[in-house]
């Protein structure tokens, strides 16, 4: 099989949407599945739009999603050679021509159109007229008045166009610069691309691009249209759908790998497996099962993902990737290792990467700035939580080594030899823990504590509820 090149080709007028992320990963994926090569081309050549803040958001955006480009990325706007070029070949060759009709002409020819019934169009006024260069002139592709145009989608199947429901298209304006499908067709023949993947708003542009490649006699990539992702009432995706930027999921405290996986399976299916890592995405996304169909985003969806991902994800790969959001959360001291051990503490009680830092909060002041959950302190600090507390560090301070498994066994047997039940213990103990009645196993915690701080935490515990009955 020859080299599979695919590209993904946005415009630097905003971040990256949720939409075009997953076109991107579509892109990326054919080509990592193939051993091909994967190009990034930024459209640029509106001045008045285009920004680099949002060139290089895109850019951040994408290799925090881990999707590598081949090569410099492609900027049209330092290409104006390559469009001007094949437009003189077009002209050259017969397959273009210019024209002199202003635009308000242009559109009483449409207007004509309309009121008998026909679709809006230009009228081909100067398609014979042979002018030349002028002020105001643009240049236009002579499309064939009969025959039809062609092509397999690779989502939508064989789609046929009549080529006389196409008008004469602008490939150069009159202020000289491209138009879209004349640039997309030099870019992609330049570039090698051999399959396109893109939304299915470009297929309209499709039987346009074609004519452009025909005249030029140059090879037809493969197109693939996937159709627009709906917000969950099928109306159009916006940000009242619960969708964002890239950029915002990575604030948000999402994992790459979670919305990469999330995006390929909104239009692609491999059975019934609703989870795919990097790795199993390139190994089977050939470019089949790619769903005509309009798939729904759903954010609770999303959010399911990324739990999953954070639960099934090595400590020290979370840890890392929590580790920016724990220094936000004013942890910036706090070693990776140690973030680790927090990971496995409390990642079943976190579906996001910024909310995970959150929980690592109670563990990670000292007693002193504990936050206590008055609430919980009233309910289980009383005079027989406090006595369970003064008993209990009278035992946790003899056991040695102090890891998980010998406080548990010192927990437990204090339990058994006061003829307790452990829900008499657990409370009080807990929230002396953690502030609160929540947190991870009691020895797990203690574990992570250390002696010394848990020491700290019990005597703070029954100091507050002292100060607090004294007070009442």
């Amino acid at each position: 099989m020859p080299d599979i090149v695919t590209r993904f080709a946005p415009s630097p007028t905003g971040h990256l949407h949720i939409g075009g992320a997953r076109t991107a990963v579509f892109c990326w994926l054919l080509a990592r599945h193939f051993g091909g090569r994967f190009y990034l081309r930024i459209e640029d050549t509106d001045p008045l739009r285009s920004k680099q803040e949002y060139t290089d958001a895109i850019l951040a955006s994408m290799r925090w999603l881990g999707l590598d480009w081949d090569g410099p990325p492609v900027f049209q706007s330092r290409r104006a050679d390559l469009y001007d070029g094949l437009a003189d070949m077009l002209l050259a060759s017969g397959h273009a021509y210019w024209c002199g009709c202003t635009p308000e002409e242009v559109e009483a020819m449409r207007e004509i159109a309309r009121q008998n019934g026909a679709k809006p169009r230009y009228s081909g006024k100067c398609r014979e007229r042979r002018l030349g260069p002028g002020q105001g002139r643009c240049l236009r592709l002579k499309i064939p008045l009969t025959g039809k145009i062609v092509f397999d989608d690779m989502v939508k199947g064989r789609i046929v166009v009549d080529a006389g429901e196409l008008d004469d298209m602008v490939i150069r304006r009159a202020d000289g610069m491209p138009t879209y499908n004349l640039a997309v067709v030099a870019d992609d023949n330049d570039m090698g691309v051999t399959h396109v993947i893109r939304g299915d708003d470009h297929v309209s542009n499709t039987p346009r691009q074609i004519l452009i490649y025909q005249a030029l006699g140059l090879p037809v990539p493969r197109f693939g249209h996937v159709p627009m992702i709906l917000g969950h009432d099928r109306r159009k995706l916006s940000k009242r759908h619960g969708a964002r930027s890239v950029i915002e999921y990575q604030r948000d405290g999402l994992l790459p790998q979670a919305l990469v996986s999330y995006l390929a399976r909104l239009g692609w299916s491999r059975g019934n497996q609703e989870l795919f890592t990097p790795e199993e995405l390139v190994r089977y996304f050939d470019g089949g099962n790619l769903n005509p169909a309009a798939a729904a985003f759903d954010p609770a969806k999303l959010e399911w993902t990324n739990a999953r991902f954070m639960r099934s994800m090595p400590p020290d790969d979370l840890a890392r990737h929590v580790a920016p959001f724990a220094r936000d959360a004013g942890f910036v001291d706090t070693p990776e290792e140690r973030l680790a051990e927090l990971c496995v503490l409390f990642r079943e009680r976190a579906t996001d990467l910024r909310a995970l830092a959150q929980c690592f909060r109670p563990l990670l002041v000292p007693a002193a700035e504990l936050a206590v959950h008055e609430k919980d302190a009233a309910r289980h600090l009383t005079d027989e939580g406090k006595n369970h507390l003064r008993a209990l560090a009278a035992v946790f301070r003899s056991c040695d080594p102090f890891d998980a498994e010998t406080v548990n066994a010192a927990l437990d047997a204090y339990v058994a030899d006061n003829s307790l039940t452990f829900k008499q213990v657990a409370p009080p103990l807990r929230t002396a823990l953690m502030g609160f009645m929540g947190g991870s196993h009691l020895n797990d915690t203690m574990a992570f504590l250390g002696r010394e701080e848990t020491l700290a935490r019990l005597r703070r515990a029954t100091e507050f509820a002292d100060e607090k009955k004294s007070q009442s």
